[in-house]
């Protein structure tokens, strides 16, 4: 589990020359490069190792994924409304009895002429149809695509921290890590949204991580080492600038709070910018960078994600007109932002240009109706697993997805006591001890992105901020501690950093190297101990009274 010299040795910010790694270090032989793919750091191995990973997630989420039978928490609106774009291209209302008749295998007559108002965009559900599409209209067909989307976040992940500090072996601990995590677990296996937004946020930043080293090598190959008393070249094209708009796109199509980590990633972006010139002797910076690097990254990032975004409202595009004749043109939301009526509702319709700029203003429309119910239809609402954000990194609160209780002895293999029995339960609860070390890791992350200047390290700060306390200005309402998926990637990003400050980077046996290796190995083993502790929880398996008691460390998690 020993990662290279680099995954503990800052980058340095003030030279950079084609002879070393964008990390730092100095590029081998090319007789050593062309031996690589046989070694443990070699590209190929280190695919095939993470592929791996990505696999054993894979048997974990799929492993009895149609259990339980039923419409789970939020699944009945998702899995639905999945169908019926699969079915119309656009959303519509269901019929009463629709969850009991579709679980009776038929999927028929489940559906009104009205469309049904959505409050987030299309893009999970569009992801949800294809298992639909693919399996059928039942539990597993409805669950398969987070499974798979939750396997590949498994195997960019492992690819992420590789790229962040240099080495496989960590690559491959933070892989496991997530695949080892309870919210990442059952996210992976229910039909919600989640789950696709964690991961289209995570190949966004990957993106982002990427362009940061691709765009010091192109200075440095446009100035060849000379340095730059001036302002230093231009590089409009940035292709990883534009991948990640592309994903970042796909992130607010899924749900707009992926619009905080684009904002502040965006920032980062000028941030890295300006770093890479200034290291090239460009006096002032970040004023300069802001102008020669911010206006193309607006552009490659920020524009790509909005086209990328309403493209992703095709289907209701399509079928604009529908949403005009209904009752939504004219809702509480309408009303509540002092309109009456949408005025597209009443015009005649339009065909050629005028058509696409009418359901576009409709489009406009009904997004400011979606924006009215989240801010003002849900103050003073409740829910039981409702939690405060603030707890969310500590597992304050977690939520029941489903529970079969009172299960007596003697029937579906219960073993219990007579005066006792027992029962099934999917909780929606992180790994402890991973959510609690990550806590600590973050704590390092701080003081070394402030105090050492290690950008590495400001990815898991950055990344957890703004994933995570944007929510705390909506706790007046009910809002849940899975929505802490995606805070979870860059936890387990200041985990495996922490791991390799921890082993340290020098290559030969020292007392302080065996002794953080020693306590790295231990918190992985006890974060794996801790998942096979916590699997019947998260996966329906049938307990007694008192085995399920064992897991409930704290009465807020009942």
């Amino acid at each position: 589990m020993s990662p290279d010299a680099d995954t503990v040795a800052p980058p340095d910010e003030e030279t950079v020359s084609l002879s070393r790694t964008g990390s730092g270090r100095d590029v081998p032989p090319a007789a050593v490069r062309a031996l690589g793919w046989s070694t443990a750091e070699g590209p190929v191995a280190g695919w095939a190792a993470a592929v791996a990973v990505a696999l054993l997630a894979f048997f974990l989420r799929v492993w009895r994924l149609g259990t339980p039978h039923q419409f789970s928490f939020d699944e009945t609106y998702y899995a639905k409304d999945a169908w019926s774009m699969l079915d119309a291209g656009y959303v519509r209302s269901y019929v009463e009895e629709a969850d009991r008749t579709i679980l009776d295998g038929r999927t028929r007559g489940l559906w009104e002429d009205d469309p049904s108002m959505i409050v987030h965009p299309e893009v999970g559900k569009w992801l949800i149809a294809l298992g639909e599409w693919a399996f059928g209209m039942d539990p597993f067909g409805w669950r398969i695509a987070a499974a798979v989307v939750g396997s590949l976040m498994v195997l960019l992940m492992c690819r992420f921290v590789r790229r962040v500090t240099g080495s496989t072996s960590l690559g491959l601990v933070g892989g496991l890590l997530l695949s080892f995590d309870g919210l990442h677990l059952v996210l992976s296996r229910l039909a919600l949204l989640d789950i696709f937004l964690a991961f289209f946020l995570l190949l966004g930043v990957h993106c982002l991580v990427a362009d940061r080293a691709w765009f010091r090598e192109r200075l440095q190959r446009r100035l060849g080492g000379a340095g730059s008393g001036g302002w230093g070249p231009r590089v409009l094209w940035r292709p990883w600038l534009v991948a990640a708009g592309v994903a970042f796109g796909l992130a607010v199509g899924t749900k707009w709070t992926a619009l905080y980590p684009l904002a502040a990633f965006g920032v980062m972006v000028w941030v890295w910018s300006a770093g890479a010139r200034r290291s090239h002797g460009v006096r002032w910076a970040s004023a300069r960078s802001a102008l020669l690097d911010g206006v193309p990254a607006f552009v490659s990032l920020v524009l790509v994600a909005l086209a990328v975004y309403v493209a992703t409202w095709g289907g209701w595009l399509a079928h604009a007109a529908e949403y005009e004749q209904s009752s939504l043109s004219d809702s509480q939301y309408t009303r509540y932002g002092g309109g009456e009526q949408w005025p597209t509702a009443t015009e005649p319709d339009a065909t050629g240009l005028g058509e696409v700029s009418q359901s576009l203003r409709s489009l406009a429309h009904y997004h400011r109706d979606v924006y009215m119910f989240h801010a003002h239809f849900l103050d003073d609402s409740t829910h039981t697993y409702a939690s405060k954000p603030s707890g969310w990194l500590l597992m304050n609160r977690p939520v029941g997805v489903d529970a079969q209780l009172d299960i007596e002895p003697g029937t579906q293999g219960c073993e219990a006591p007579p005066d006792s029995d027992c029962l099934r339960q999917v909780l929606l609860l992180g790994n402890p001890l991973l959510w609690w070390g990550g806590c600590l890791a973050l704590l390092l992350a701080v003081a070394m992105w402030v105090g050492a200047r290690d950008w590495r390290f400001g990815v898991a700060v950055v990344g957890v901020a703004s994933t995570w306390l944007p929510w705390l200005l909506y706790d007046d309402r009910p809002i849940f501690i899975f929505y802490a998926i995606c805070c979870l990637p860059f936890v387990v990003l200041a985990i495996t950093l922490a791991m390799g400050k921890l082993i340290g980077s020098v290559p030969s046996p020292s007392p302080r190297r065996t002794a953080g290796v020693v306590v790295a190995g231990s918190f992985f083993v006890l974060v794996l101990a801790n998942f096979a502790w916590f699997w019947p929880i998260w996966t329906d398996v049938l307990l007694t009274h008192d085995e399920w008691l064992q897991r409930m460390w704290f009465s807020r998690w009942i």
